[in-house]
């Protein structure tokens, strides 16, 4: 790193937005500590939004390893990529465009023997999971650690977000009505939230990018108090075919 940037470097970077936010609104984000789940079509671009505008601290999650048909929208995958771990290369990345990021990742699948030990701390949760159960096991969590939890899906070129709160009045498996609502994990539960996402969906670049890019805004939102916050049981909707599309409702 030249030596221009050490020290005040970090304010260099986050410059173009300090008319945005006071010093202190960013202090509160560069002191914040999120947590991403997933690092693929929405992780990535929500990692690398949040790396950008200067969050304090990152824990990334992903299992899986980056594969060609990923190029159509994972903005952390290159052909170079091919092979190796999502959230080793999006950490790498983190560093690369911010080192004034602490950044940590887990190259693991997230279930309730884990959940805890990667969201221990944040300040926020952000979904980036193409799973209801894993969703499920993330929110109840989020919820018990009383950590907002922002919830982002995708399907082609349709795209959701929402925030929920700790203290809000309604939460994720009740807005979506599923069938864990009000149960135990079973096995029986299992498979019915198993068949709610059931064969691999459609998607084209812009969609999930879209998602990450409002998770991303959300997060800062909360973090430095700036701007309205899309609080469950609203929910922001869109179809990237049709514009006129774009509408925020409460379910």
């Amino acid at each position: 790193m030249p030596e221009r940037y050490i020290g005040d470097g970090y304010w260099e970077i986050a410059s173009r937005q300090m008319s945005i936010v006071t010093r202190s609104e960013q202090q509160r984000f560069k002191d914040s500590k999120i947590t991403v789940i997933g690092c693929g079509g929405i992780g990535g671009q929500t990692i690398e939004m949040l790396a950008r505008m200067g969050v304090g601290e990152l824990i990334v999650v992903d299992e899986d390893a980056f594969d060609i048909s990923n190029l159509n929208r994972q903005t952390f995958s290159t052909l170079a990529d091919v092979g190796l771990e999502k959230s080793d290369v999006a950490a790498e990345k983190v560093r690369l465009i911010n080192p004034y990021v602490k950044v940590t990742n887990y190259n693991e699948h997230v279930d309730e023997t884990n959940i805890d030990k990667i969201i221990s701390n944040s300040d926020i949760v952000i979904d980036a999971l193409d799973n209801v159960l894993t969703r499920v096991i993330v929110s109840r969590k989020a919820k018990a650690k009383e950590i907002p939890y922002i919830h982002g899906a995708i399907h082609g070129t349709l795209g959701q977000i929402t925030t929920f709160l700790p203290d809000g009045e309604i939460t994720y498996e009740e807005m979506f009505n599923l069938p864990s609502k009000g149960n135990e994990l079973t096995p029986d539960v299992v498979e019915k939230l198993s068949n709610v996402t059931s064969g691999v969906p459609p998607v084209i670049g812009p969609t999930p990018n879209l998602i990450a890019c409002l998770e991303a805004i959300e997060a800062f939102k909360i973090i430095t108090g700036v701007g309205n916050v899309t609080v469950a049981p609203k929910i922001l909707t869109f179809d990237l075919l049709n514009f006129a599309s774009f509408s925020i409702e409460e379910i």
